[in-house]
């Protein structure tokens, strides 16, 4: 019997995809981001163990409300790749059962050959790009980009639709030739229908603490308003600079 390592849900999610989603979080990530406000998620081996029934048990009481609003099952994490056999079996089920939208929110870090199951059962994913400078990415997550950029390009080949997500922090995403590069290579991609700034939060410093971790961002403050604007205006700019290109060639 198929079975998960589950962080927690959330019946009533409304900013991870369309509409009125249930939220599965898993556990497991391999990304160590200075910001992550779920620390606690990154432990392979922690969570609930769920199988495929008992998640399934936890979404149908609220269908009515998933299908009327357009909404549907979100699978986010942690990173949920690194269970892709498990969420591609749910992904399958509820659509089968139930004709549910599924939305598989992820960092990218994975090798597409291996998760092309759980793409197939994808309607959209939500990409979270860290920072598209390679070597500012390394010292941001403990990782290089190149596997996130690789599914980015995979995700447009396929014909698979993206909200593209980047999280903004004030010293580490303000420098305009970095936003630039991002909007240039959002501009290649294919399928991209949203692209959302979040403004960087202090939310999750407690986890740390509770865990014993020094919180690497301590001081840093939340983005104003202009920051945002300014960030939205650059990589809007570099966008549209590469989609004339792409347009031309």
């Amino acid at each position: 019997m198929i079975k998960g390592h589950v962080h927690s849900l959330e019946t009533f999610g409304t900013v991870d995809g369309p509409g009125i989603r249930f939220v599965l979080f898993m556990q497991g990530c391999l990304l160590k981001c200075q910001y992550c406000h779920n620390p606690d998620t990154w432990a392979l081996d922690g969570g609930k163990t769920m199988t495929l029934e008992e998640v399934l048990s936890e979404i149908e009481p609220y269908l009515n409300y998933y299908k009327s609003s357009g909404g549907g099952l979100t699978v986010s994490g942690g990173e949920p790749t690194l269970q892709a056999g498990f969420v591609a079996s749910l992904f399958q089920e509820v659509k089968k059962r139930w004709n549910l939208h599924t939305t598989l929110d992820s960092n990218g870090f994975n090798d597409t050959k291996r998760i092309e199951e759980l793409l197939d059962a994808t309607d959209l994913v939500l990409l979270d790009l860290k920072h598209i400078n390679d070597e500012k990415h390394k010292v941001l997550t403990g990782k290089s980009n190149e596997r996130m950029l690789e599914t980015a390009h995979w995700l447009s080949d396929h014909g698979k639709k993206m909200w593209i997500r980047h999280v903004f922090v004030p010293g580490i995403h303000d420098d305009e030739e970095d936003l630039r590069n991002l909007g240039r290579f959002i501009g290649t991609l294919n399928g991209v229908e949203k692209f959302e700034i979040l403004p960087y939060h202090q939310m999750g410093v407690y986890k740390w603490e509770l865990l014993g971790k020094q919180y690497p961002l301590e001081g840093v403050p939340s983005p104003t308003q202009e920051e945002v604007d300014r960030a939205y205006r650059f990589i809007e700019e570099g966008r549209m600079e590469s989609m004339k290109v792409k347009i031309s060639c």
